[in-house]
């Protein structure tokens, strides 16, 4: 009544492909590295020097190299600087979460409630986005 299967299916395991495949963990470090670098740049534009050079670290060691930091301004008001850096620390700080990194979250936290306090016009803690 049916044809037997002749040929390999698509849906098979990709094993003999020939790339190298990467671990759970090693995905969400690249993730997280990433949401951090962005966060980095928003960051720096914003002129926080402290709390850059905190993800900075973090950056580092979830790439073994240093990031290149932000130099440039844009014309992009304050507040909506802010509020883009409030969604890429929730975006790492879920990241950071699902791989148990403590540091990471910790750090993502804190940037979430200095953008969310300079937003609100209350001043955020100084030993966040102070500079050194």
């Amino acid at each position: 009544m049916y044809e037997p299967i002749r040929t390999k299916s698509v849906h098979s395991p990709a094993d003999d492909a020939g790339f190298p495949h990467r671990t759970r963990e090693e995905e969400l470090d690249i993730q997280l590295a990433s949401h951090l670098a962005a966060l980095l740049a928003v960051t720096d534009e914003l002129d926080l020097a402290l709390m850059g050079d905190r993800i900075s670290e973090q950056v580092a060691r979830l790439r073994g190299a240093p990031p290149a930091r932000h130099a440039g301004r844009s014309d992009v008001p304050t507040a909506a600087l802010h509020r883009r850096a409030h969604a890429l620390a929730s975006r790492a700080l879920v990241v950071a979460a699902s791989r148990a990194d403590t540091a990471v979250a910790i750090l993502a936290a804190e940037a979430m409630d200095a953008h969310t306090a300079a937003l609100s016009g209350s001043t955020a803690p100084a030993a966040l986005v102070g500079t050194p």
